[in-house]
């Protein structure tokens, strides 16, 4: 058991009532061990992972920038005391107004994929950084991502050099290799599709300074949806990452003759494992399905509208406190929400989930590794239904 992993446990268990805690030392720890695993990184926290701006002043003051996705999250970043230099407009999706209100609130880096995002830019942010997001498979990832963003290798060519054109600087390229990627191949092959690019880019005359890497790295406590751990291969992945990054720069040339710089925007990464919500159980309940069988239901407090959105490609670890006697009759139930939404649920045969068969309502459940998404993805009360509140553990800027 880790030190973090006490901390939210005791949170967990002095808790009367529902709340999402994160701790903040625990962020910390995780941000210095990417530092150190991948050296000369720059860190650009994906702000969509969780917006709680305790955890962004903490990151910031251990020295992370922001991958801010609109004008309101520029702002939060800002919020944080950040220099606006590390903050970036990673979202390839901008409206005019949208670009025109980043560029006054001081940002100079925008990501694109496209001709005419290209020309907004240029109109209403002169001057701009621009990055160009390459397209990937996401095979090997939970989420892909691979069809709303990016560009094909040969777009990517023709979207930088028409930046230049415009008078903007076509500054690096970016990539995602999908949310939760589960394999050290997956960041192999960027690499191969990056060195491709950089090669027909310098061809063109057009040298990059630096490549953004995105996100993709794994948090370590899911699990799978028939409920077996996921385990990513994440010393291998950094490796890759690590050979990938040194090839690059063997290959690739700056305008002021400087290496090629690096950056990365991991979310769930640094923030999944040191969430955790403390729920409570509504009712265990079984009752005959259309085809005859009888079924276990477990209905929580919280379900996919407050605080576990990803349900549905992943388990999260539940324990029951109240119950821990692992000698007891469990049984295999469906994992459900508090709403009167279909949707509310683990919705796969594969998902049953042991269930203490002696369950009842009012009893604690802890629910493990919710840091990234639980807040940014809830409602603001569907069917009446609060979002989690929730608790900080102190870092290095709180005191401890």
């Amino acid at each position: 058991m880790t030190h973090t992993n006490t901390r939210l446990r005791a949170a967990l268990a002095a808790a009367t009532e529902d709340q999402l805690v994160y701790d903040l030392a625990g962020i910390e720890d995780q941000y210095a061990t990417l530092l150190r695993e991948l050296p000369g990184v720059a860190v650009r926290f994906a702000m969509k992972a969780c917006p709680v701006d305790e955890v962004l002043t903490a990151l910031a003051r251990q020295g992370a920038g922001f991958d801010a996705a609109s004008p309101s999250e520029i702002e939060q970043a800002l919020g944080t005391g950040v220099p606006v230099e590390r903050i970036h407009y990673g979202n390839t999706i901008k409206s005019d107004r949208t670009i025109a209100e980043a560029h006054r609130l001081g940002v100079r880096d925008f990501a694109t994929d496209s001709l005419p995002d290209v020309a907004a830019i240029a109109a209403h942010a002169p001057g701009a950084r621009v990055f160009c997001r390459l397209a990937t498979s996401g095979d090997g990832a939970l989420w892909g991502l691979s069809r709303k963003f990016g560009c094909s290798a040969e777009d990517t060519v023709l979207v930088l050099a028409a930046a230049r054109a415009a008078g903007l600087t076509p500054a690096g390229l970016s990539v995602h290799v999908g949310s939760q990627q589960m394999t050290a191949e997956a960041w192999r092959d960027t690499f191969e599709q990056l060195a491709d690019v950089i090669a027909e880019l310098d061809r063109r005359g057009i040298q990059l300074e630096h490549i953004n890497l995105g996100g993709g790295l794994p948090a370590l406590g899911y699990r799978d949806r028939r409920g077996m751990p996921l385990d990513p291969p994440l010393e291998k992945i950094f490796t890759a990452i690590r050979e990938g990054m040194q090839r690059l720069r063997s290959v690739a040339g700056s305008p002021s003759g400087s290496p090629l710089k690096f950056l990365m925007e991991p979310g769930r990464h640094l923030v999944a494992d040191h969430g955790a919500i403390r729920a409570h159980v509504y009712r265990l309940s079984a009752r005959r399905q259309l085809n005859g069988e009888r079924q276990y239901w477990l209905y929580l407090s919280c379900g996919k509208f407050n605080g576990l959105y990803e349900m549905d490609q992943l388990q999260y670890r539940l324990e029951f406190p109240a119950h821990p006697d692992t000698s007891a009759q469990y049984v295999p139930a469906v994992i459900a929400g508090p709403t009167c939404d279909s949707d509310d649920a683990y919705a796969h045969e594969d998902s049953l989930v042991r269930v203490p068969k002696a369950a009842r309502s009012g009893d604690p459940v802890w629910i493990f590794s919710c840091g990234a998404y639980a807040t940014s993805y809830m409602t603001q009360g569907f069917n009446g239904f609060s979002p989690v509140p929730y608790t900080l553990l102190p870092g290095e800027g709180l005191d401890r």
